[in-house]
């Protein structure tokens, strides 16, 4: 068929729609409760947002229902490998997924809280970092009281755990 006869309007690009947080390849999806309740909101918003959107000849509305198609379908495959993770009874004695740790920063006064969550949950401002992360990694099967030295591209940076519950 010649160009001449292809309605330009029906030439679309599909649209880029950001991936989820990185979960590398054999890696469990741990989740906290809270993080799985989380991404079932996210899967009732989406759903919402879908409904409310109205199929028709428009472009943006077409190009809306496939942006939240994609994004409902890269979320359910997530719901789908997550392995909630309940936290333990009691104080640890050492971290695991889902500690809340206090670590003192160098030779600093200055301490941070974290908690070690799913890649789905982190967020760092709010004090939450994905298991798969580098400090979190290193974090993992320590007691309060023992010192870890985390590698960075310029330099390096001390941490003391100082606190896990």
């Amino acid at each position: 068929m010649s160009r001449a006869f292809v309605n330009e309007d029906d030439q679309r690009e599909a649209p880029f729609v950001p991936p989820r947080a990185d979960l590398p390849d054999g890696v469990p999806n741990y989740v906290t409760p809270f993080g799985m309740e989380a991404l079932l909101q996210e899967k009732e918003s989406l759903l919402t947002e879908l409904k409310q959107l109205v199929a028709g000849d428009d472009h943006d509305k077409q190009n809306a229902i496939a942006v939240v198609n994609t994004r409902l379908q890269m979320l359910e495959n997530r719901i789908g490998s997550a392995q909630v993770i309940e936290p333990e009874e009691g104080k640890p004695e050492t971290i695991r997924f889902g500690s809340y740790v206090t670590l003192q920063i160098g030779n600093t006064k200055q301490s941070q809280q974290f908690q070690i969550v799913g890649v789905d949950e982190a967020n760092l401002k709010k004090g939450k970092i994905a298991f798969t992360s580098p400090l979190a990694r290193l974090l993992m099967n320590r007691k309060a009281g023992e010192t870890i030295t985390l590698n960075l591209e310029h330099g390096s940076r001390v941490f003391s755990i100082m606190d896990i519950r």
